[in-house]
């Protein structure tokens, strides 16, 4: 006798409910820090394109900070070393908590996000360096294009007033999360020169403190922060950037549940430091990075720049193509079968919202041209038009099949019970059926007396119940 068919798992099936409610509340957070972004970036714009435009050079130049301490530093260079720290911080947790109990906890599930990922960057940056063999120009920005602004992209949805269902939201999230992960290894690789072993040895005795002081369950703020502290601070003086400290203690909280919990440390501690992230020290940053001269001749060579059209073609075809590719590939190796609500046209649709690089790839835009003061302006000038043109299409797709979404979410929200549970994660509840099944008694009774009243002829009444003579 043949032994029955292997059963084929479903690629962006339906998210379980306390994954869709994380989920949901996590991108809340950075959909409101993504409207803030968008601000935070015309207003740098702006400012660096009007009658005081010197007043933003001068403010991003300013330097201050203890200079004993190496760390008299301009406020471009606090922005991104500082500030985006807390952003990577936020990072670690989210990379903790998908490996623990998130999407990339088992091999099976974790499988399409990482190769959609790795893909995503891998075609990036090869674009990049293809156009650049080409037109003779510097492989040294092969690493900008490969980041996705997760913050970014969800500001766009929320301009387009396009609500993903909540596979696709899951599947962006994670696919967020370890193209962050895989930035966080390019920076600590690529971008690390003149390591001092000294500092680097107390920064590592600093972190495993600080594990030290999680494991024994040591409670206070006043512990935890001036510690962070000090360890950003050696991380920064050890030569490695100082984001990758944000990174470790990340990544050293507990992020599963214990019993009696109803959040673990580590989300608890997520949910305190997202908005300061998401809110404050993001816009910040763009404020401080993205403000470029916009003028005709300067977006002119961003398209004839090789530097530049590998960072917008990178972006734009790149990211898309990498996305998409890299998913469809992994479906077809894992013998993974897509959502029958769902069509391929939705997972490109993804994969050009991942072509949005802006926060990152500004950060990676500096690090690689640093001290150029040609490059490095053109190179952000590039990740603006590459990240909208991205935006741009994006758009396009989304809102093709907008109605679809629509209706996919309007289900997925149905509570018809009222008990705070969608209606779809509880088919498998006979109790459920129960109350539903008292729920149209009730209406069937009701409209059985309707009946009646109607058919006795000497009254009627209106749908509220109130009698009509």
């Amino acid at each position: 006798m043949n032994a029955s068919p292997r059963r084929r798992s479903v690629f962006l099936g339906r998210v379980p409910l306390l994954e869709r409610n994380y989920v949901a509340g996590a991108l809340r957070a950075e959909t409101v820090g993504g409207m803030l972004l968008l601000l935070a970036a015309v207003a740098a714009l702006v400012w660096a394109n009007s009658p005081v435009s010197a007043s933003y050079t001068a403010t991003v130049g300013h330097h201050f900070g203890p200079a004993a301490l190496h760390l008299d530093l301009s406020v471009a260079h606090w922005a991104a070393d500082g500030l985006l720290t807390i952003f990577f911080f936020v990072a670690g947790i989210e990379l903790k908590r998908e490996l623990v109990v998130g999407e990339l906890r088992t091999p099976s599930a974790a499988a399409l996000p990482v190769i959609a990922a790795v893909c995503g960057m891998a075609v990036p940056a090869a674009v990049y360096a293809v156009v650049n063999a080409a037109g003779g120009g510097s492989l040294q920005g092969w690493a900008v294009p490969t980041a996705t602004d997760i913050a970014f992209a969800l500001a766009v949805l929320a301009v387009l007033g396009t609500s993903l269902p909540s596979a696709l939201r899951a599947f962006l999230l994670t696919l967020a999360v370890v193209d962050d992960l895989l930035a966080i290894l390019i920076i600590a690789v690529f971008f690390t020169s003149g390591i001092n072993f000294a500092a680097l040895g107390l920064a590592f005795a600093g972190l495993v403190l600080f594990w030290l002081l999680l494991r024994k369950e040591v409670r206070g703020w006043y512990v935890y922060v001036p510690l962070a502290l000090v360890n950003w601070g050696l991380m920064h003086a050890s030569g490695v950037h100082a984001t990758i400290a944000g990174v470790a203690m990340g990544l050293m909280l507990r992020c599963h549940h214990r019993e009696g919990e109803k959040e673990s440390p580590g989300e608890r501690i997520e949910h305190l430091v997202r908005p300061v992230s998401a809110g404050l020290a993001v816009p910040l940053f763009a404020l401080f990075s993205a403000g470029v001269p916009v003028t005709g001749g300067a977006l002119g060579q961003v398209f004839t720049r090789p530097e530049t059209l590998g960072v917008v073609l990178g972006l734009l075809v790149g990211k898309t193509v990498g996305v998409f590719g890299g998913t469809w590939l992994a479906a077809r190796f894992t013998r993974a079968e897509l959502n029958p609500d769902l069509a391929w046209a939705d997972v490109l649709a993804v994969a050009s919202l991942a072509g949005i690089g802006f926060t990152v790839s500004l950060l990676i835009g500096e690090l690689a041209f640093a001290g150029d003061e040609v490059l490095t302006p053109e190179v952000k000038a590039a990740v603006l038009v590459g990240s909208c043109t991205a935006a741009a299409a994006a758009a396009v797709l989304l809102k093709l099949r907008d109605n679809k979404y629509r209706h996919m979410c309007e289900d997925e929200e149905r509570d018809t019970d009222l008990d705070g549970i969608p209606d779809i994660y509880e088919w498998g509840n006979p109790e459920f059926h129960l109350r539903m099944a008292a729920i149209h008694e009730a209406k069937a009774a009701e409209h059985r007396r309707l009946a009646e009243v109607a058919r006795s002829g000497g009254a009627d009444e209106d749908e509220s119940g109130m009698i009509r003579g």
